[in-house]
């Protein structure tokens, strides 16, 4: 059993037989927030979807939850999800359901059988994000904030050891951007592993954390003032 979350070893990534990152080494302990940065196209999301098990590994060593993604089968990969909570800029809700909808969804999905239990999670996971008011509404009549919100209160419902939130606040103002960081760096100082890629190098100084940075293929941990100079 691995002691990280995260581990990656002497790792390449490819799409289509093309390398996007190489010799990839770093690791994620347990309760981390880490950052991960670089330019559209520097291969953050390619990262992303090795540890959902989207996007093969093309040589190397990847643990995630003490998966081993180079050993990994088809019929292992829902169990490898059910660890991850994944949080995207596109918010991917169901527009023909509402909230708890959208959220019972994924209970159901998951193995959850008694209503009482459902109900019971649906409420402390709004709680935590701030929404237990908005439970029937239909994700149109949410703001892209709230939108949002509900999309890290679903990635929450099964307790994941891991979130995996790529570009979390791409598409907000500051207002809701703020609200989102302090939901995420509270889930890592209650214990959850976070890996959040983001371009907003002004959150990294709000909210300081390791950053890892992909950059000319290859993935480098950086030091925050390294980061300040570039911006």
């Amino acid at each position: 059993m691995s002691d990280f979350v995260i581990n990656f070893h002497n790792a390449s990534i490819a799409r289509e037989d093309t390398v996007v990152l190489s010799d990839v080494n770093f690791n994620i302990g347990k309760g981390e927030f880490v950052y991960l940065i670089g330019h559209v196209g520097s291969g953050k999301s390619s990262l992303i979807k090795t540890m959902t098990g989207e996007l093969p590994i093309f040589q190397g060593e990847v643990i995630i939850n003490n998966f081993t993604m180079s050993q990994i089968k088809d019929r292992q990969i829902p169990d490898l999800r059910r660890t991850l909570g994944v949080v995207f800029q596109d918010f991917q809700l169901l527009t023909d359901r509402n909230v708890y909808e959208n959220l019972s969804f994924v209970l159901k999905a998951t193995g959850w059988k008694k209503k009482e239990d459902i109900d019971i999670r649906i409420n402390d996971v709004l709680q935590d994000v701030g929404l237990h008011e908005k439970m029937l509404k239909m994700p149109q009549q949410l703001s892209g904030g709230e939108q949002q919100r509900v999309v890290i209160a679903r990635a929450m419902l099964n307790n994941p050891p891991l979130v995996l939130a790529d570009e979390p606040t791409g598409n907000l103002d500051p207002a809701s951007s703020e609200r989102i960081m302090q939901i995420l760096t509270k889930l890592a100082q209650e214990g959850q592993t976070v890996l959040m890629a983001t371009h907003n190098y002004n959150l990294l100084k709000k909210y300081p954390g390791r950053v890892l940075k992909c950059e000319n293929g290859l993935v480098q941990e950086v030091l925050e003032e390294t980061i300040e100079l570039e911006m």
